[in-house]
Order: C-alpha cells, then structure tokens, then sequence
C-alpha cells in the first residue's frame, strides 16, 4: 500500500478528502480545482484501484437562449396578455408595436392565446376575452419553463405536454445527454484515507533547480510512477488532411518541372468565361450555375479585348466564332472562379513566344452554385495545369495525365473521347477501382482550341490543358464516402484521420 501512496499525484492527494462527495461540483469547488482535472485524477484513482467510477447518462431538459430570456422577462404571449389586460382593445399593428415582440415572437403570440381563447380578431384589432382569473393564472408552459431542468423520463404528462409545444419554438427548451459520474470508495481506497502519511510532499520531477543544490532531493522521497497506468491519447498538432494532400500534389507537378501559377478566387467574367470562348448566353453563365458578386472590373487592355471580341463575334483562325455581338458588360462582371482554368488564360495572356516551351500548374479553390449533397459541393478544389511548346501533341497529353496519377496512387488509367467548350479534342480520365470493380471518373483534359491559343498567345501553338476534380482524388485515399465530411472539421474525425503518404 505504502507503493501505492507514493505513487499518488498532487491532484490525486487533493480530491482524496471529498471522494465521498456524490456531486462532481462539490469535488471540484472543495478541491479547489477544474472539472477537467478532477476527471482526469478520477480516473487514475480508479486505475490504482481506490474508486470504482462509473458514468450514467441521462437526457435532461433545460431552458434554451431563448429560453433564459424568456424566463426573465416572461413568454411572449404572457407580454401580449398583459399589454391587452390594460387596453382591453388594441389595432393589431400598434399591439405588434406596443409589446416589444419581433415579429415572429407576435404572430405566435397571437396564435397561442387565439387557440385558448383568450382573445379575438375582428376587423384589424385585437380584443382581449380571457377573464382576471385567467390572466392571473400561470400556463402549464410558464410553471414547465421555470422548473427547469430536469430529467426527460421523470417528466409528468403535463410537463410532457408543455415540452411538445414549446419544443416547436425556437431555442426555448432543449434536450441534451448528460453524463454523471458515480464515484465508490473500494476498501483499499478508505484504508489509504485514512492513511497518516497520505498528505506527505514528494519531490513530483527532477528540474535544473533541483538539481543545483543537494538539500532540494538528499534524503527526500520521489514519488513513483507507474509506467503501465494507461493514460488518456495526447493528441497532436498537425496539418489538415486535405492541405498535406494539395501539398503533396503540389510537390509532384514541381518534381515534373512544372511552375506553380496563382490569382484570386475572385475574377471578372472575361477570365472565367470570355477570354476561354464560352459564349455569353451558354448556360454555364447563368445565376443557376454561378455567383455572381454584384460588382464590375475594369477590362484588360485593348488589344487583348478586341481579339477576344473578333473570337466570338467572327472566329479566327478558320473558325467562324458565335456569330453574336459580344457585349463588354457582359465580361466585366465580377465572379467567383468556377474553375481555375481562368489562371492558364491569364497565364497564355501574358506570355511571348520567345518564353516557349513552358508547364503550368496549380491546385485551388472554384465554386458552383450546386445543391449540396454526398458527391456535389459549392466549393471543391481543382488541380490544373497546361503545356505550352510548339511540336506538342495529344499523346504528350496522355502521358502528363498518366504520370501525374500514376504518382497519386492511381495505377490503372484509361482515357475516352469527350467534349468540352474550349478543348479538342477532349477526353476524360478514367480509373480503376480495383475493390469496386468499376471505371470511376476523374476528371476532363484536352488540348486548347485556337479560339483560345490564338486570342491570347497571339499565335497558334498547341496548349495541352487539363483540369480534374482534386477532391474526389482524396476521397478514395481517405475512404470518405461523404464530400462534405472533407471539410466539416469535425475535431474527432481530424485527430484518426491518416496523413498523407503516397511516394
């Protein structure tokens, strides 16, 4: 047992006296010390076998925000009633007025004490019918609001009854899962209460100042540690998954001799769309399918405008363009990027065919205005990259394209034609999924249209361009079969999550 003393720690020592104690608040207020503390001794002191403890969980009912407030100042409909005992009749805006209720607190109000009727609605006003003694009379949900908490299985018909219609507003109640902690004392627990020596200091670690003179720790006893005592997980900083992952796919286009390419998420339309020759009445410009911020920018300079209207409105290069009169308006609006294609545009735009060849790449943040669900976001992440050199053709495409997700994990790739507004041809990327059994999707590449190259760059020289979804990519690696659980930060999901180690 004298192993066991000296094993304690001073928190431990601390809680000893009040293990008696059957409310965890009076352990901590006598102790002098948080409930985080004396949870975490607790459960050393059940470790060495000097408590049981066990926890019981229970559903309590307690007052909400709203609640809180309303327990203050009275329910809403009780305000009304007394601001109607006065005036008997009241015009229903001045009674919105008069009572100091939002407006939802109002119409609730009113249809409350309508259903009890205590008043009537006749021709705009309000006319109050309820007698004193039941103006003076507290509601079942008043008596319920102020009883509160307590426990949801002890809860009488009538306080059920109150909890169902209150339940229906909001923040006035709610239920939440508790933990009590049951402490028992065993026997070798008293037997080391009642100890003498139970409260004697002992040196808890070696320090520098411990060690400069010999009095601190000659002839002293160290406390004793158990190393087998399991103790709870210390958890780690550590980067986000999907940041190690952007990193990591980052570090592959570098490796590949690529430049990293930046701009802003958000970006004027003649980027995102105009100069990547999608027409100014295609679908893909519509408020359905993106958002736009309500603000202009400013174009380029002329030049660069005037070669892009020319592309739209007559073609160049062969093409015939989209036959319309393009409208500068139109292309000044201001977005969030809906893809981060818009940065090779700006990148072709700004370079002279004496930089050639070049490699491009870059891994960012787009949005859509899509409906939220386990495959579809208004916000992914997008992983792009063009070539710029003139004796390129489509199977250096394939190649990029099959080392960059050969690299990723992803072994077996096949590619199918497609169609996409600004490349062609086009293909997409397809993976093997060796559990599933199935071709899974990856993403779309293809090789710059002249509407494009040429409007930019000036001259025509072939563009390989590629823009797959990154997130999907991580999905498989983490086994999320849920988009949102990427970036719902949940702390428990963060802390299991495995770092990224493909090589």
């Amino acid at each position: 047992m004298r192993k066991l003393i000296e094993s304690l720690s001073i928190n431990e020592k601390k809680i000893l006296p009040y293990l008696e104690e059957k409310n965890l608040s009076e352990i901590c207020k006598k102790s002098n010390l948080d409930k985080v503390t004396v949870l975490r001794a607790l459960e050393y002191l059940s470790n060495k076998k000097i408590i049981e403890l066990e926890t019981e969980r229970k559903k309590v009912v307690d007052v909400g925000v709203n609640g809180a407030l309303y327990r203050r100042k009275g329910l809403p409909e009780r305000r009304l009633l007394l601001l109607l005992n006065e005036k008997r009749i009241i015009p229903l805006k001045d009674a919105e007025k008069e009572s100091g209720l939002s407006s939802d607190e109002f119409k609730v109000s009113l249809g409350v004490l309508k259903n009890k009727a205590f008043i009537e609605i006749k021709n705009g006003k309000v006319i109050l019918s309820a007698s004193k003694e039941e103006i003076s009379k507290k509601s079942l949900e008043e008596v319920f609001l102020e009883s509160l908490p307590a426990d949801e299985d002890s809860l009488t018909p009538e306080q059920q009854f109150s909890l169902k219609n209150l339940m229906k507003r909001k923040d006035i109640v709610e239920v939440e899962e508790r933990k009590k902690f049951l402490i028992k004392v065993t026997s070798l627990g008293r037997e080391i209460m009642s100890a003498k020596d139970v409260s004697k200091e002992l040196i808890e670690q070696i320090t520098p100042d411990l060690l400069k003179k010999e009095q601190n720790w000659k002839n002293k006893k160290f406390r004793r540690y158990d190393v087998t005592v399991p103790l709870p997980r210390i958890n780690g900083g550590k980067r986000h998954f999907v940041n190690q992952a952007i990193d990591y796919g980052r570090r592959i286009w570098m490796d590949m001799g690529f430049e990293e390419m930046a701009g802003d998420i958000i970006q004027p339309s003649f980027w995102v769309f105009d100069a990547l020759f999608t027409a100014q009445d295609h679908p893909v410009r519509e408020m359905q399918d993106t958002f736009f911020l309500g603000r202009k920018h400013e174009l380029p300079d002329k030049k660069l405008v005037d070669a892009v209207r020319t592309s739209h409105e007559k073609g160049v290069s062969g093409s015939k363009g989209w036959g319309y009169e393009w409208d500068p308006e139109e292309a000044k609006k201001m977005v969030l990027r809906t893809h981060t294609t818009c940065l090779s545009a700006r990148t072709l735009a700004g370079l002279k065919k004496e930089d050639l060849p070049k490699k491009y790449f870059a891994i960012g943040k787009c949005f859509r205005n899509e409906t939220v669900d386990w495959s579809h976001g208004f916000e992914f992440n997008q992983s792009e990259g063009i070539v710029v050199a003139p004796d390129l053709n489509f199977r250096h495409l394939l190649g990029y394209l099959k080392q960059f997700f050969n690299k990723m994990g992803f072994e077996k790739i096949r590619f199918t034609p497609a169609y996409f507004p600004y490349t062609e041809p086009s293909v997409e990327i397809h993976w093997w999924h060796p559990e599933k059994k199935v071709w899974l999707e990856l993403g779309g590449a293809g090789m710059f249209r002249p509407e494009v190259v040429v409007t930019l760059l000036g001259v025509d020289v072939p563009v390989l361009a590629w823009g797959p979804g990154f997130d999907r990519i991580l999905m498989d690696y983490y086994q999320v079969k849920d988009l949102r659980e990427l970036y719902k930060n949940d702390i428990n999901q963060l802390r299991k999550m495995k770092s990224w180690v493909k090589v």
